[in-house]
């Protein structure tokens, strides 16, 4: 990958963001926060939380600590998840798979080996239950290599881990690891891109997304819109 080819892949993904991150933050996770319904109120926190954040419990400090957390956390975390693979495949022309339980296909530039590689956005994105599931998948597709007289090898079926570090794996990845490799954060992109700085110079990129948005006047709206629906939940 030369320099223009990785200031290519820089520009899509800050496109990525703003088209697919930043707007359904707003038009989609923003409304949905202005809701009551959305919300699965806990009756014996909801008064606490509005006067430890504000000091009151007015129907508008209730929006406030409904709205941050969700606007500002699960969200757009959620948000982030659910768009990886789709993020990928805009990078990179031409990584998607048919395999079953395989996100993308890559070859790795680190060992120049095919790798097949089941995508995640973070450190803490799965759960007991995936562990088997994933290393099931991983299992089979090494069956059908088998009998189709492919060589794919254990090191070939990975997890690759879009952000975050070694040191801040779950236990869950961890399990994954005594069986198949689990790449995460730089060295994952490294063998993506063949690129040692790369990640680093994504999240920069996409920094430079973060900075072109206010959000100021979308959460007010959104917590004035909610506030009159609690207020009128309250009379």
């Amino acid at each position: 990958m030369n320099q223009d080819q990785k200031n290519e892949i820089i520009e899509r993904a800050k496109m990525f963001f703003r088209e697919e991150i930043v707007q359904n933050h707003i038009d989609g996770a923003c409304k949905r926060a202005s809701e009551l319904r959305s919300y699965n109120v806990n009756p014996f926190l909801f008064k606490y939380l509005a006067n430890f954040l504000t000091g009151d419990d007015s129907p508008e400090s209730i929006a406030k600590a409904l709205v941050f957390p969700r606007v500002l956390g699960s969200a757009i975390t959620t948000s982030f998840g659910m768009k990886v693979q789709n993020m990928i495949n805009v990078l990179f022309d031409g990584m998607g798979s048919t395999t079953q339980g395989i996100d993308v296909e890559f070859i790795d530039a680190v060992d120049g080996r095919k790798k097949y590689c089941q995508l995640k956005a973070g450190p803490n994105t799965i759960n007991r239950d995936d562990v088997k599931t994933i290393v099931n998948h991983f299992d089979g597709v090494r069956r059908l290599a088998r009998t189709n007289s492919l060589n794919v090898g254990i090191e070939d079926m990975i997890v690759g881990v879009v952000y975050g570090d070694d040191s801040s794996l779950s236990s869950h990845y961890r399990r994954i690891n005594e069986n198949y490799p689990v790449f995460v954060g730089a060295d994952f992109w490294y063998r993506l891109t063949g690129q040692r700085n790369f990640y680093f110079e994504l999240i920069d990129g996409i920094g430079e997304v973060a900075l072109e948005v206010d959000g100021r006047k979308t959460i007010e709206n959104t917590i004035s819109i909610l506030a009159k629906e609690i207020a009128s939940n309250i009379e």
